[in-house]
């Protein structure tokens, strides 16, 4: 059956996200910048979880064209991810054109060693997603996140399945951007995925008013939602 990966960026998020059914964690921090890297202290907590755990690298926010500095941040990165015992890393780097960066991203895969490897939406950036599967195949990568260069997984539909159709087996085209028990099935209609991702969350409650007032909390951020993880989940297994 489709594998159902969920995004979280704190412990609670990933103790919702276990207990609705998530086959596999992507650990970030901030979604609501895209995802970054985690912390080591959240990553120690997910180095715990009964399900498998790849970790976002991803320094700062903004585009994916990495400088020297950017480098080796995400080489130390991956570096502390592997200490930890998490299962994989989920990375990615352009060029300025938005072409795959396949010198930094060999030498990101490289540190990664027997890690398991998810190229992340960087591809979405891409001029040609057939060369960027065939790019990603060759670096080693085992998985590629993408909304089909589309701002979302169902506008991008038709380049999810070239993706797919180019993939031919040889790496996991996972669905992502917009991905929910509405329109899981759907998708999976129109092709069938090894994956899907989804942040399965709702718009957060702030803690204290007093924190919100002085600009403490995001209004962006949400919460995973252990009742949308079992409803995408059961979603997916029908479509199966």
């Amino acid at each position: 059956m489709t594998l159902l990966e969920v995004c979280v960026d704190d412990g609670a998020g990933l103790a919702s996200a276990i207990a609705g059914g998530a086959d596999r964690i992507e650990l970030c921090s901030a979604l609501e910048m895209g995802g970054l890297t985690p912390g080591p202290g959240l990553i120690a907590e997910a180095a715990q979880a009964p399900i498998p755990v790849r970790a976002m690298v991803r320094p700062r926010p903004g585009d994916f064209v990495v400088s020297n500095q950017d480098m080796a941040i995400m080489l130390g990165d991956i570096s502390a991810i592997r200490a930890a015992g998490l299962s994989g890393v989920v990375l990615g780097a352009s060029l300025p054109d938005g072409r795959l960066d396949v010198i930094n991203l060999a030498r990101l895969v490289e540190a990664a060693g027997p890690l398991h490897k998810t190229l992340h939406r960087a591809i979405d950036l891409v001029p040609d997603m057939a060369e960027a599967v065939e790019q990603a195949v060759a670096l080693g990568f085992d998985t590629i996140l993408t909304s089909g260069r589309a701002d979302t997984a169902m506008a991008g539909l038709d380049e999810i399945a070239l993706a797919h159709a180019v993939a031919s087996g040889r790496i996991t085209i996972m669905a992502g951007a917009g991905v929910n028990a509405d329109n899981a099935a759907t998708i999976l209609d129109r092709v069938r995925l090894g994956a899907l991702h989804g942040s399965c969350s709702a718009p957060a409650q702030a803690d204290s008013a007093a924190a919100a007032r002085l600009g403490f909390d995001s209004p962006l951020r949400k919460a995973t939602s252990a009742e949308k993880v079992a409803a995408m989940k059961a979603a997916m297994r029908a479509a199966s």
